[in-house]
């Protein structure tokens, strides 16, 4: 099988957010995004589960190109509304590298708390929605895996250090 395109985070979100995809970022481009130093290879994104985003959603995978990962590239993946409300998870590979789709996270928290407790970042002209550091521990608790439990540690070790700067007095200004 060959290999898709290096990731090109700034590309994959200016087409989302392009097309008016409502989402917030997860996953390791979310840790990275708060200050995480892991390689991460794919966006992962959780977007809102109405029709006209699951709409605004497919136009723009339509632009990005996606196709499923992993699946023969005879079969044809039309990502339209009724498709892309019937499923929990898409890995897909695109023109800009891959992209995983998370509609219904699982055991993490949804789309709805995601945003609630999201920050909205500055990423090159746009900004986007990342999942709060609380969220993406909760996320990578429940997924449980070895290399996610690295990944609590460093988020925790993120969070610990931006209440302590949060508690620092600012310096007094001479008048």
């Amino acid at each position: 099988m060959t290999r898709g395109p290096e990731l090109d985070v700034e590309r994959l979100l200016a087409a989302l957010t392009g097309h008016g995809v409502d989402y917030v970022v997860v996953g390791g481009i979310a840790g990275v995004l708060w200050g995480s130093s892991r390689n991460t290879f794919d966006l992962d994104i959780c977007p809102a589960t109405d029709g006209g985003n699951l709409e605004a959603l497919g136009k723009a995978l339509v632009q990005l190109e996606a196709r499923l990962r992993g699946v023969d590239d005879e079969l044809v993946f039309v990502p339209d509304e009724r498709l892309l409300a019937n499923v929990e998870l898409l890995t897909l590979d695109t023109n800009a590298g891959p992209l995983d789709v998370l509609m219904r996270p699982g055991d993490a928290p949804g789309y709805e708390r995601l945003r609630r407790a999201a920050t909205r970042l500055d990423v090159g002209g746009f900004s986007v929605l990342v999942a709060s550091i609380e969220d993406l521990i909760a996320m990578k608790r429940a997924a449980g895996r070895p290399k996610d439990e690295l990944d609590v540690e460093e988020l925790e070790a993120i969070r610990q250090l931006a209440q302590r700067r949060e508690r620092r007095p600012s310096p007094k200004r001479d008048a």
